[in-house]
């Protein structure tokens, strides 16, 4: 079973979650992701997500006191960490496909690299801009858009390469799913030209949609209607992630530009420790879900940076 598959099958009451996480940095190893996975497989998830990454520059300092400019990824790997968490936990896996830093051919090899290892579940993303960009610049030979991503991969599951070839063995298709912003994306106007971009992906062949994160109920209960009335029927699945420290408070919505409601911002405010802000977001995060899956949620969206113990302290409550 796909996990757009998933998605869409009844839940029978029960309490569905799956979860993201992220490629080691380089050189470390895959003890602390395994640890991390181990923490939450026990309770079933749907599946897991892993992210990938742009590359960055990173200035050396060279033996005679010059600095030379280097461009790296921290955390490579992702289609190999999806692999490996496929084989050793036997969980649907969904790798990240974006267009930031990528050409054209280097994401036909990606998807070529994943059929191969018999992994069908995408998400597809733009990415984000590079950090010494202004605005998201297109790598050249790449694509600027989620949506020119999609067409590519369609035309792979069709059976042809980017170029028009046809693909004499076409392997199993992939089925994939997008993102989407209940308080609009950053770059975008307005939520009205937000959710018609949803609504081309949905068009195009997403499956299903994942939202950024959001600590607001109404935010997404008022998304989803809105989508609903304008044509959008593909599963919405919200993404929750809980605050875990005195920091985010601040951190989270200059990060992920979502609002902090007042009445979690002032609890937040009140606690002197981050442990006090730990609990407070776990107890926050567990009603959160509860009216979430009581609305007809059928699977919830863990993002664990920085929040694992959380996150399995929540799904152990919830489930």
């Amino acid at each position: 079973m796909t996990v757009a598959d998933y998605i869409r099958t009844p839940d029978n009451g029960e309490r569905r979650f799956s979860f993201e996480v992220l490629p080691p940095l380089k050189g470390n190893g895959t003890e602390a992701l395994f640890n991390t996975i181990d923490k939450l497989v026990e309770l079933r998830p749907a599946f897991i997500n892993i992210t990938t990454h742009h590359s960055e520059y990173v200035y050396r300092e060279m033996p005679d006191g010059r600095f030379e400019r280097q461009r790296i990824r921290r955390r490579p790997g992702t289609i190999a960490i999806a692999a490996a968490i496929q084989n050793k936990y036997s969980i649907p896996v969904e790798p990240h496909v974006i267009c930031s830093g990528r050409t054209v051919e280097e994401i036909e090899y990606e998807l070529l690299d994943l059929q191969f290892l018999g992994i069908r579940n995408l998400m597809l993303l733009r990415g984000d801009k590079a950090k010494e960009d202004s605005r998201f610049v297109p790598t050249p030979g790449g694509h600027a858009h989620t949506t020119d991503l999609i067409r590519q991969v369609v035309k792979f599951n069709e059976g042809f390469f980017a170029d028009g070839t046809q693909i004499k063995h076409p392997g199993e298709k992939f089925d994939f799913g997008v993102a989407c912003y209940p308080e609009k994306h950053e770059e975008a106007p307005n939520l009205e030209r937000d959710m018609e971009y949803l609504k081309q992906k949905q068009d195009l062949g997403a499956q299903y949609a994942v939202t950024q994160l959001f600590y607001d109920n109404e935010k997404y209960f008022g998304f989803v209607e809105r989508a609903r009335q304008m044509g959008i029927t593909i599963p919405i699945v919200p993404g929750i992630k809980p605050m875990s420290k005195l920091t985010q408070l601040t951190m989270v919505p200059k990060t992920f530009h979502c609002d902090i409601p007042e009445a979690l911002a002032k609890e937040i405010a009140l606690c002197k420790t981050d442990e006090q802000a730990r609990q407070l977001g776990i107890e926050w995060t567990t009603q959160q879900c509860r009216e979430l899956y009581e609305h007809g949620v059928k699977n919830i969206h863990f993002y664990t940076m920085s929040a694992v113990d959380s996150v399995a302290e929540i799904a152990k409550r919830l489930l």
